[in-house]
């Protein structure tokens, strides 16, 4: 991955197409808005898969960014995030949802990398 120097920011091409990040929303995705998506998409994606390891296929996954905690003092550096998660599925055992998390956490790259510099609050719902 490569990243051009642009007026307002820095662009690469991936395969999907132009990625343009910028300080300034007016002109691309933010860095932190980044972070937060990488951990919330990731931690989606490993969720999706011990659900259905577990036998408990989840019909939808709809991930909330609840809250993103920056600190001023220390460059606007992310210290929270709190991602609430809506899974749906008929088969979804609540009963099973701590493991669930435990796992996804775990195996989970993007909050293994942000593991004690970042707080990571994951909460849930489940609908049928």
């Amino acid at each position: 991955m490569k990243f051009e120097m642009r007026e307002h920011g820095f662009e690469t091409e991936t395969e999907f197409g132009k990625l343009t990040i910028s300080g300034n929303e007016q002109y691309g995705f933010r860095p932190y808005q980044l972070l937060v998506s990488s951990l919330a998409v990731c931690s989606g994606g490993v969720m999706r898969n011990i659900l259905e390891k577990m036998r408990m296929p989840a019909e939808n996954i709809t991930i909330e960014v609840k809250e993103v905690l920056r600190n001023p003092e220390i460059a606007n550096r992310v210290e929270k995030v709190h991602l609430h998660f809506i899974i749906e599925g008929h088969a979804i055992n609540e009963s099973k949802m701590d493991k669930v998390f435990e796992l996804t956490k775990k195996n989970c790259s993007m909050a293994q990398s942000v593991s004690g510099s970042i707080e990571l609050v994951e909460t849930y719902e489940v609908r049928r």
